[in-house]
């Protein structure tokens, strides 16, 4: 295996790195790799790698056997998240400018990569998602075409981005970018980075990309009911991390719009209602949910304060980030020393290195 490098990279080269996420894909990794470019107009270099979630099959081996450059292990199987976050890691160390993330079970057409990657070629875009026509794929049902599309209206509507098909995991950043990402899910990304890719103030953009016959059944998607409590698990949290103040503003209007009707009740009945009796809940109702909603308001104005100093945390992250991948290293702290419980599997020896917990 050709040894990374973490330092900067030259002004006369420019390094695409397509990173695969796996788990247990030995029998469809092939097809995925097969399709994969070892050229892309832009590019001088274009590198692979695959990050192994913990399979318990060959996924790693077969990789090294389809000439894969850079193949990441993890000890143990930690998620699609994880294993996202892991290739941008590697990736970065490899040297990329510019990383493109796909599925392993060949969902995605690789023929759309140059199309993923010609925005941020151009500096006109930081993360470029592809959107599948969602419409004409068989595999989908009808309520899954619906899901798909409500749930990128939402992230549409909390992300401020463009973005028509937030599920889609096809999609390309630039080497900025990828610094800056963090997800903190461990279920997806794609939902989750859009928001953040709103709240950060990168430009995101969407293209039309193609898909390949179903290989095997999503493992996302194994239940309609499960993914809709997941996806909306992940918008709740994201839209609470990264937009506080509209969310628990919005919150804090149940109980304020409850408090009103009930105060309204009450001065009705004390005008013109005869029985005392009917009114004193009413008025203390009223009083209590407009307590509530004060409170709520009150943790949405600190929530906002704690903003700027997420703002700062996130840039010291960012420049900790760029330091440590950009900056002077040696042997013992390069990338291919053990890092964050994952190791990097040498070709030629074909042995992972012992990998240490987190």
């Amino acid at each position: 295996m050709r040894s990374v490098s973490s330092g900067p990279v030259s002004a006369d080269l420019s390094k695409l790195v397509i990173q695969i996420p796996c788990f247990n894909e030995e029998e469809t990794l092939p097809v995925t790799v097969a399709d994969l470019p070892r050229e892309v107009p832009g590019f001088d270099v274009v590198e692979w790698l695959v990050i192994d979630d913990g399979s318990t099959d060959r996924t790693a081996e077969v990789a090294h056997e389809l000439g894969v450059d850079h193949v990441i292990k993890h000890d143990r199987n930690r998620g699609l998240a994880a294993a996202f976050l892991t290739g941008l890691d590697a990736s970065l160390r490899c040297g990329a400018d510019v990383i493109v993330n796909t599925d392993a079970d060949n969902q995605y057409d690789a023929a759309g990569i140059p199309d993923l990657t010609a925005p941020i070629v151009a500096a006109k875009a930081d993360l470029v998602v592809g959107e599948r026509p969602i419409e004409a794929i068989e595999e989908f049902s009808f309520l899954k075409k619906r899901l798909q599309r409500l749930g990128s209206w939402v992230v549409r509507r909390f992300s401020a981005t463009p973005v028509r098909d937030a599920a889609s995991g096809f999609r390309a950043m630039s080497r900025d970018t990828a610094l800056r990402l963090q997800v903190f899910g461990r279920y997806t990304y794609t939902m989750e980075t859009l928001i953040q890719a709103g709240w950060e103030g990168l430009t995101v953009v969407s293209v039309p990309i193609g898909t390949n016959p179903e290989t095997r059944p999503s493992r996302l998607v194994r239940s309609i009911p499960r993914y809709i409590a997941r996806s909306a698990s992940t918008i709740v949290r994201s839209f609470v991390l990264y937009k506080p103040f509209r969310f628990f503003f919005l919150v804090g209007l149940i109980p304020f719009v409850v408090g009103l009707v009930l105060l309204g009740r009450w001065l009705f009945l004390f005008f013109f209602a005869d029985e005392y009796s009917s009114r004193l809940p009413s008025l203390l109702g009223g009083f209590g949910a407009l307590l509530v909603a004060t409170q709520i308001w009150a943790v949405a104005f600190l929530a906002d304060l704690q903003t700027a100093t997420r703002r700062v945390v996130s840039q010291v992250r960012y420049d900790q980030r760029r330091s440590r991948l950009e900056g002077p290293h040696d042997e013992s702290t390069g990338p291919l020393a053990r890092h964050g419980g994952y190791s990097e599997l040498d070709r030629d020896a074909g042995d992972a290195a012992p990998a240490d917990e987190p």
